[in-house]
């Protein structure tokens, strides 16, 4: 879509401007963080069209990035990209992705009269805000990574957001492209039969070493939205994510205009592969990426994708996406006193499964010391129950001690409890999470490494004692 004509001052979009600017000033100053929502919430209160009328003059229009688990890291990877290509790019990169955090992120990037000091915008969107936000900036190109359960008790089940999405995806106009990873049934079936272009993507790797065995009871889309059969893998990578099919009524996993082949996982350090496009598959695209796991492959392929169906050269999305470091707590190495941690995020079953399928796919077994932090605020979701569906008896061989911490560390003890682990490598720890990590800091040997798993609030929590200790940058500074 064209971007819009200036063509008079908005007093009411002034008003909200200066009110932003002036909230993220004072926050900042008063040190009570990085003003990534209050001062949208603020300006929409006074110019609800505020997130609009800035995204619609970007000159390059925007790209919008959503899906369950790897919004934050497809994102990133796409604006790093846009930047190695020379553009301007307008970003909520601190992760807050409802409709208030990408006005804030917009506001904090344009002039006083709406003018964005960018040539294009990269919007990570939450599940739940995707339909408005959708609306407001009426993306250029739309990218949907995946649909998994996650929170319970927020976004239901997941029929609830695929019936959010579905007439969002019908409202796209023709002149939008839909990057859509078509190894989700789910998605495959949202995306047929919509205005807008379809281009998909996915894993066609036939290495058995990446391969599941069957699907696991984590797994949500099971069976076949057009008859309801239980759905047959071909090839099954992670979750229902995988070449699929439907022995009843013939409905099987569209041609992939974007896959991802000859991976190659190097435990938590990095990961290579093939992006072939099927209008020259003699000619893929070979990646090298300093971040590990399977579920990091789906999320450089997105990129890649997004970023080749743009029309950025080939040469701009390898050396851009080799020079790609993780973003706060997306598998991050931080050094603190003496000992390298490995931060991972994990909020929802799908993504606590891949994480630990990365940390013991090489061992066997966990090979270092692991600190798992749980909280049940309300942006980690309050109905925990969701830890009973993680496969944590892969943890069970091994004698890699795993302490506990967070609001909830006693209900993780017990979990492990029950996942057959051993007693005496089970240590619950204080609740505090500076103490917590503290604890299992002290109980380290010299210089050994450790993983920190965390839930969402958990790992803003840790990481703030963190920069409060100078070990890492605050995550708005990143």
């Amino acid at each position: 879509m064209a971007p819009e004509t200036i063509t008079r001052r908005d007093p009411r979009l002034i008003a909200a401007l200066t009110a932003a600017k002036v909230t993220s000033a004072a926050i900042r100053r008063a040190g009570r963080g990085g003003g990534t929502a209050a001062p949208g919430l603020v300006a929409e209160r006074i110019d609800p069209s505020l997130l609009g009328k800035i995204a619609r003059r970007l000159p390059s229009g925007a790209i919008v990035v959503a899906g369950t688990n790897g919004k934050t890291t497809v994102s990133r990877m796409l604006a790093d990209i846009l930047q190695a290509h020379g553009l301007r790019v307008a970003h909520n990169r601190s992760g807050s992705n409802l409709a208030r955090g990408v006005a804030s992120a917009l506001a904090s990037q344009a002039d006083l009269f709406g003018n964005p000091r960018a040539d294009i915008g990269v919007i990570e969107s939450d599940e739940a805000a995707f339909p408005e936000i959708a609306r407001q900036v009426q993306p250029s190109l739309v990218i949907l990574n995946n649909l998994f359960r996650d929170q319970l008790d927020r976004y239901g089940e997941l029929d609830a957001i695929a019936s959010l999405w579905r007439p969002a995806l019908q409202r796209l106009p023709e002149t939008t492209t839909l990057l859509v990873n078509a190894d989700d049934p789910a998605l495959a079936a949202l995306s047929e039969a919509i205005p807008a272009r379809r281009v998909t993507f996915g894993l066609d790797d036939r290495n058995p070493r990446y391969l599941l065995d069957a699907i696991p009871h984590a797994a949500d889309a099971k069976v076949c939205r057009t008859c309801g059969d239980v759905l047959t893998y071909d090839r099954l990578y992670s979750a229902h994510l995988g070449a699929w099919r439907c022995p009843k009524c013939g409905a099987t996993r569209p041609p992939l205009d974007f896959a991802g082949t000859n991976l190659a996982l190097h435990g938590v350090d990095a990961l290579d592969l093939d992006v072939a496009r099927a209008s020259s598959p003699d000619h893929p695209l070979s990646l090298r990426l300093a971040i590990p796991g399977l579920y990091n492959a789906y999320n450089a392929v997105a990129a890649a994708a997004g970023a080749a169906t743009i029309g950025i050269p080939a040469g701009t999305i390898a050396s851009a996406l080799g020079d790609y470091r993780s973003a706060f707590g997306r598998i991050e190495r931080v050094t603190y006193r003496g000992h390298l941690l490995t931060l991972a995020l994990v909020k929802n079953p799908v993504g606590f499964n891949e994480t630990l399928r990365m940390l013991t796919i090489a061992t066997g077994g966990l090979a270092a010391p692991t600190l798992i932090a749980i909280n049940d605020l309300t942006a980690d979701g309050r109905d925990v129950s969701w830890l009973w569906d993680v496969d944590f008896e892969l943890l069970a061989d091994g004698t890699a001690p795993l302490s506990t911490t967070g609001i909830r560390a006693a209900d993780m003890a017990n979990r492990l409890k029950y996942a057959g682990l051993h007693a005496n490598r089970i240590y619950p720890l204080d609740a505090d999470l500076a103490t917590g990590l503290d604890t299992f800091v002290d109980a380290l040997p010299a210089g050994a490494p450790g993983y920190v798993l965390l839930t969402y609030t958990a790992l803003l929590g840790l990481r703030q004692v963190l920069a409060d200790r100078g070990a890492v940058e605050q995550f708005w500074e990143q």
